[in-house]
């Protein structure tokens, strides 16, 4: 498997090929990764991180991991965030990297209905390491992987190229709907290719989500509301197609939840959730088990991720109509 992964990302030398993000099954937990208009949707300053680790059953197959910050301005209308994410697929062999900056703007319609409107700009560099790519040529019949190849090393194995992201939100006290715009201006990904006329860019990937709010227990000053939020996500991206369906739950300070994603293809998972929140801290961990034909081989995907919300009062905070993201925050 390992060598099968060797070649096929040095496939990218000859010939061009989609590429798809990376997305968390926690999506909630990274929502500036979903749509750059959640850009201080949190009523207080806010951080959180993430870490993914795909297909156990092979070998250092992907990693992901990502941290954000954000903040609200409420005076002004407006939210700002920095996003940072890395994939690592592979072992290493090839590495991408994005890092923005994101600006999110509020017009309240009524006391009840708000839109935001988001724009994201920053740098998406991919990276090869030349050195962990395996050729043909390098496999000898008796001793395996011995030889030294004939393939000549390019000038350059990474560059970096502007991103540019866009997103909108509608809010209310009962419901959110969002669509999200990420690689607006189709970054060149390649690395390899010296001609950019015949380079693919980066897919642009559309994003669908929305959900509402089902409040049981409104809490108190000592314990958080305790709710249940439906919730889907629809993603597409050059020929991918995925739709994440299920619901989240808060009791007190736990936290869990169920989803079923389908790739219009194929059932691709179950993603069971659990954690808890304590203070201005959250915790999550979430388990991806594989019902496709990969079930066998992939082995395992978790992801851990974690939070910090500071709220200063939370006894005090009035209710508005960002409280149907309860989930995201």
């Amino acid at each position: 498997m390992k060598c099968t992964f060797c070649l096929i990302v040095a496939a990218f030398w000859t010939s061009t090929l989609w590429s798809q993000d990376p997305i968390f099954s926690q999506f909630y937990a990274m929502p500036l990764q979903i749509n750059p208009a959640f850009a201080g949707s949190a009523h207080a300053p806010r951080i959180g991180g993430a870490y993914r680790h795909q297909w156990t059953g092979f070998n250092a197959a992907y990693r992901t991991y990502a941290a954000f910050y954000e903040q609200q301005f409420q005076r002004l209308n407006s939210g700002i965030g920095f996003h940072f994410e890395g994939d690592n697929a592979g072992n290493g062999i090839y590495q991408t990297t994005r890092f923005s900056a994101i600006y999110a703007y509020r017009l309240q319609i009524n006391d009840q209905l708000g839109i935001k409107l988001g724009a994201e700009g920053g740098m998406y560099q991919t990276n090869l390491d030349w050195n962990k790519l395996v050729f043909p040529d390098q496999i000898d019949a008796t001793y395996g992987i011995s030889l030294p190849t004939d393939e000549t090393r390019p000038d350059a194995t990474s560059r970096t190229r502007l991103d540019v992201s866009a997103g909108l939100l509608l809010l209310s006290e009962k419901f959110y709907l969002g669509v999200g715009l990420k690689h607006l201006n189709t970054p060149k990904e390649s690395i390899l290719l010296i001609n950019d006329n015949i380079t693919r860019g980066l897919p642009i990937r559309y994003a669908v989500h929305g959900g509402t709010e089902w409040v049981f227990n409104k809490g108190n000053k000592h314990q958080p509301p305790s709710f249940i939020s439906p919730n889907f996500l629809i993603l597409s991206q050059g020929p991918y197609r995925q739709i994440n369906i299920g619901a989240y739950a808060s009791v007190g300070s736990i936290f869990a939840g169920l989803w079923h994603r389908n790739t219009l293809r194929n059932s691709d998972s179950m993603i069971l959730l659990a954690g808890f929140r304590e203070g201005i801290y959250k915790f999550g961990v979430s388990y991806d088990l594989t019902i496709s034909g990969l079930s066998n081989q992939a082995g395992a995907t978790f992801e851990l991720t974690f939070g910090l919300l500071f709220d200063k009062k939370p006894g005090k905070r009035k209710i508005d109509i960002n409280d149907c993201t309860r989930m995201f925050q």
